[in-house]
């Protein structure tokens, strides 16, 4: 293959000083002086990123093989400063750096099998760098990503001077006939794994029982503390004033029969006496730790103290656990050790409610402020609604993100509540890490001073941490209600499953009474309202595609039944014949089709117009559908009028849903104390239905068949 490369004449040398993020807009209180140069070796970037929770984010050139550095940084410049190739589209900051680290693993790699220059690798060593990345098993969508990347040392070669690849390696790479199929295929289905049913809902318990109950408990445990923090000795330092506190202090201890605080959980001796916690016995008394700690004449009077009353295993705060579980307090009392942790561990549930409740991206939950909620109230003034307002990013035309809003419930709105109790005034963003005073500070507290909000990969850790503790506590009290594992392995939960589990959750609930589904299909309703008329990508988008995703499934199972069933209703023959023109267009002769990702393909390029449902499948025909509305294409099937439209075919599970529908009207209905009109107005639906299923010629009796034969 012959090169296309320029000429190194026509190329002009960058400029050593010219600044690399000039194109960029710059985050506020930044100045372009002050930001990275053509020369430097390390480029950072983080003036150029808007999302608050991305921190420092550069470009290390040293980490490139020497050889290859000056293309790299060429290459960089080129996509910082928005010279493309023509069919080249604008690259977001955080983009460009991942590419880079992609890029960077395909140049130590050649560096490593002895190569010197871009131009000088042949076809096989870049079909052994495709087997190499292949070798690594990482995702398909990982190793496309990295190729992708490295083709831009070919697709940039007219803005690189120093050195390009010699050819193009898509051809080798890809099927070009298959490929696009492919990644039609990757764009319409969500990898993002969904969080297990039996995961989720103690998880969302317990997120729950956290946001609800435990946080008044462990907000109050954290103001006590950094009262008793900021408590100042009395400047009396005399013996009679300090031996009085210490006295009084000891006393209420006896009193309450309450143990002596030990200092950390260490059961060592401190200078041949009992570990006890002087400097929090010093605070509560309200004396310099310095003075009954190094004058032996206070020893005695803790002593005898100790010997009463005993040492405790902890230091505990004197805050009330209100909270309970089962009836009994959910912790014995809060110890100070602990207050980082439990903080950390509230600030996951808030994040575990917004972000499942919600379907907010992590960009868009980090972004909350003081002051996001919005409530609307009736005359009464009671809340009837919340929205939340934040930014938001992907899909956007802009690196700043625009303003957008999201209708939430009441749910969502305690956790915002207590995000903002948990994050102090002047705290702005209710994601940073809660404040924790200094001496709680260990080594499983971790916490970040800076006021930007957790990174992802941080808040990851987080949510795995809670879901830690949760089993963690659930074993110590013998508790049978913690979260599973999957596959004999704790889950491991990202920050992306929510939303995906969300949208997989009411795309698949089915509607209707009888599914007790109320609260997914109200909670799709309001979170269409409130987002999808306000960002460019919404929930929305990702509702329809699970939606679209399901039925293809569904029709799947129709389709590969090997025992296919007679569908009833008056669409139930046209019904059958659709399905089984798509089974034989996939279907080779002699063979039986197996392939379920071919046939949900074919489904989509050649769409039946099926929708299967919980009661009735709509075999789509608009000029009959009782359901038409304008701005649809298909059904409408929040308006369908199942007992009266000629596009009602009926599958087994159809009819059962029927059935029991028709079981819990008579039930109801031999309930005396029901009022006269809903008596009237339910009998006249069950004669209905009753009707309905003997026109169909279905027996009302679960016994009485599947469908009428219509041979």
């Amino acid at each position: 293959m012959t090169s296309l490369a320029l000429p190194k004449s026509d190329l002009t040398a960058i400029p050593p000083t010219v600044f690399i993020l000039r194109s960029r807009p710059l985050r506020e209180h930044i100045d372009l002086v002050t930001t990275s140069r053509f020369s430097d070796n390390i480029w950072v970037l983080t003036p150029a990123v808007h999302q608050v929770h991305k921190r420092q984010i550069s470009l290390h050139f040293l980490d490139v093989p020497i050889q290859f550095r000056q293309t790299v940084k060429e290459l960089f410049f080129a996509l910082l400063v928005i010279d493309l190739p023509p069919g080249h589209k604008e690259s977001r900051v955080v983009t460009i750096y991942a590419r880079f680290l992609k890029i960077n693993q395909f140049l130590v790699w050649v560096d490593q099998r002895g190569g010197t220059a871009l131009n000088a690798l042949t076809r096989q060593d870049l079909l052994d760098f495709q087997a190499h990345i292949k070798s690594e098993r990482n995702s398909r969508g990982n190793d496309l990503a990295k190729l992708a990347s490295v083709r831009l040392l070919w697709q940039f070669r007219s803005k690189l001077t120093s050195d390009t690849l010699p050819l193009d390696p898509h051809p080798l790479w890809f099927d070009a006939t298959l490929h696009g199929r492919r990644q039609m295929s990757q764009a319409r289905e969500n990898r993002t794994p969904r969080i297990p049913e039996q995961v989720l809902a103690p998880l969302m318990t317990w997120a729950l029982r956290w946001v609800e109950d435990f946080a008044d408990d462990v907000l109050r445990a954290r103001s006590d503390w950094a009262d008793l923090q900021a408590t100042v000795p009395d400047v009396d330092r005399t013996r009679g004033v300090t031996t009085q506190r210490l006295t009084v202090l000891l006393s209420a201890y006896r009193a309450d029969r309450r143990p002596l605080p030990r200092v950390g959980r260490t059961p060592k001796p401190i200078r041949g006496r009992a570990p006890v916690n002087l400097n929090h016995l010093a605070r509560e008394a309200g004396v310099h730790q310095e003075t009954i700690s190094q004058q032996h004449r206070y020893w005695h009077l803790i002593q005898a103290a100790l010997d009463d009353v005993g040492l405790d295993n902890a230091t505990y705060l004197r805050t009330p656990i209100r909270a309970s579980l089962d009836r009994e307090p959910w912790l014995r009392a809060v110890a100070t050790d602990d207050i980082g942790t439990l903080l950390r561990l509230l600030q996951s549930a808030c994040y575990v409610v917004i972000a499942y409740l919600s379907g907010m991206r992590d960009a868009e939950i980090k972004h909350l402020e003081r002051g996001c909620l919005q409530r609307w109230c009736d005359e009464d003034g009671e809340p009837i609604r919340y929205k939340l307002t934040s930014q938001a990013f992907k899909g956007e035309n802009t690196p700043l993100g625009v303003q957008a809003t999201w209708v939430v419930n009441a749910t969502v709105a305690r956790a915002v509540d207590v995000l903002e109790r948990l994050v102090p005034v002047p705290g702005r963003l209710l994601f940073a890490s809660p404040p924790v005073p200094k001496r709680t500070r260990g080594k499983e507290v971790n916490e970040d001073t800076t006021p930007h909000p957790k990174q992802s990969h941080t808040t990851v850790n987080d949510i795995n941490a809670f879901s830690a503790w949760v089993n963690d506590y659930c074993a110590e009290r013998r508790r049978s209600d913690g979260i599973p594992t999957v596959d004999g392995r704790p889950w491991r939960f990202t920050t992306r499953q929510f939303r995906r589990t969300l949208a997989w959750s009411i795309a698949r609930q089915p509607g209707g009474s009888i599914a007790g589904a109320i609260q997914y299909r109200h909670h799709s309703i309001q979170m269409f309202e409130g987002y999808a008329g306000t960002s460019s990508s919404g929930f929305r988008q990702e509702v329809e595609a699970e939606q679209a995703f399901t039925r293809s499934e569904q029709l799947c199972d129709l389709v590969l039944d090997a025992t296919p069933e007679r569908l009833a209703g008056p669409a139930g023959e046209e019904a059958e014949a659709r399905l089984k023109a798509i089974a034989g267009d996939v279907q080779f002769p002699g063979k039986v089709i197996a392939d379920r990702k071919r046939l949900q393909r074919q489904i989509t390029r050649h769409d039946p117009h099926v929708y299967p449902g919980e009661f009735v499948t709509c075999v789509y025909n608009p000029d009959r559908a009782l359901c038409r509305r304008a701005e649809t294409d298909g059904p409408s099937l929040q308006h369908c009028q199942p007992l009266a439209c000629r596009n009602v075919a009926l599958t087994t599970s159809n009819i059962d849903a029927f059935r029991r529908w028709l079981v819990q009207m008579e039930e109801r209905l031999r309930d005396p104390t029901m009022a006269p009109y809903l008596r009237g107005r339910l009998s006249q639906r069950r004669d209905e239905v009753a009707q309905f299923l003997a026109v169909n010629d279905i027996p009302k009796g679960a016994g009485g068949g599947a469908a009428n034969d219509h041979g």
